[in-house]
């Protein structure tokens, strides 16, 4: 999806439900979802101790929404990073839907 001068690299990992980011080859973290009709529910996103510091969760997060807009989708922020992230960057809010009990019993359910 991206490359830049830190060698880090945001891919979708369909199989696996989640993007992950990449550094030098080496996944470093990764944010998990579960597609849901035409949301995708975000609900887990963790970055390597190793990688920590370095502003990988922010450009891993903002790269899958970025993913998420032009694939059509909408976005349900389970997750707690992804809900504080988009507090900070209203240009998703348009694509974005509240986390509601179905969603969150809906997930429950696929996660076991």
């Amino acid at each position: 999806m991206s490359q830049s001068s830190t060698a880090a690299t945001v891919r979708r990992a369909d199989a696996e439900h989640r993007y992950e980011i990449l550094v030098d080859g080496k996944r470093a973290g990764l944010t998990a979802y579960r597609d849901h009709g035409e949301q995708r529910v975000f609900h887990h996103t963790e970055i390597d101790d190793a990688f920590a510091g370095q502003g990988l969760a922010s450009r891993l997060v903002q790269e899958a929404l970025t993913d998420v807009r032009e694939s059509g989708m909408r976005i349900v922020p389970v997750c707690p990073y992804v809900a504080k992230f988009l507090k900070r960057h209203e240009e998703f809010a348009d694509i974005t839907d509240p986390v509601t009990p179905d969603v969150l019993q809906w997930l429950d359910a696929r996660l076991g």
